[in-house]
């Protein structure tokens, strides 16, 4: 019995299996996201997450160790196939190093991996990858489909920034508005909380000349 063996083997021998995944992370690699079935993508997630641990170490050990994972072909087994034709010499001849360039930065997946996409990840304790589910099936098979893609920390930030930002700016322009109304208020809204109490002075000042009168009167 499969007992504590949790690998996926995807209706494929070991060896299919390992190379299957290795082509799908250099993928990744290069463009940033691929689109796969649901079952391949957490396959292959497990693969591009222990790449990205070893290119944060970033020694020369580890990129040989995610060379060999890779199964990515090294530098000097270059030999400038992609060369367009018709330029491959004379006065319009495409340079060697050129050539060398333009496929280090764009196809070295060990290159892209330990100096373009380790390095933002450093201060991330885990979980670089992300899988979004495609809304309906395959035709053919009626596999679930799903989107295997890097996972954007700038974008994160933004949104966990944006809430706080746009409650903030309330209560200060609150604060701002009140100070420039309360000098001009004060004296306003003495003056009304006085009214009410002079009214009531009024009133026994004329009880008092009333009682005078009727007095007088008497007297007479």
């Amino acid at each position: 019995m499969r007992h504590r063996i949790r690998t996926a083997k995807l209706g494929r021998t070991g060896e299919h299996r390992n190379a299957m995944l290795a082509n799908m992370v250099c993928s990744l690699i290069e463009k940033k996201k691929i689109v796969t079935t649901l079952a391949k993508a957490k396959a292959a997630r497990v693969v591009a997450e222990k790449m990205v641990t070893l290119g944060k170490k970033g020694t020369l050990h580890h990129r040989r160790l995610a060379a060999a994972r890779l199964r990515a072909p090294q530098r000097k087994f270059f030999h400038g196939t992609n060369t367009p034709k018709g330029k491959s010499s004379g006065a319009n001849a495409v340079k060697g190093k050129d050539l060398r360039d333009k496929w280090r930065k764009e196809h070295d997946v060990v290159h892209i991996l330990f100096d373009e996409i380790a390095p933002l990840f450093q201060d991330r304790m885990g979980g670089y990858t992300r899988i979004i589910k495609i809304a309906g099936a395959r035709k053919g098979d009626a596999a679930q489909m799903a989107i295997l893609m890097w996972v954007d920390e700038s974008v994160e930030k933004k949104v966990k920034a944006s809430p706080s930002t746009a409650t903030k700016p309330e209560p200060a322009q609150d604060k701002a508005e009140e100070p420039a109304e309360t000098p001009e208020t004060a004296e306003a809204s003495a003056t009304v909380e006085e009214s009410p109490a002079e009214e009531p002075a009024e009133n026994p000042e004329a009880d008092a000349t009333a009682e005078d009168a009727g007095e007088s009167k008497d007297e007479k």
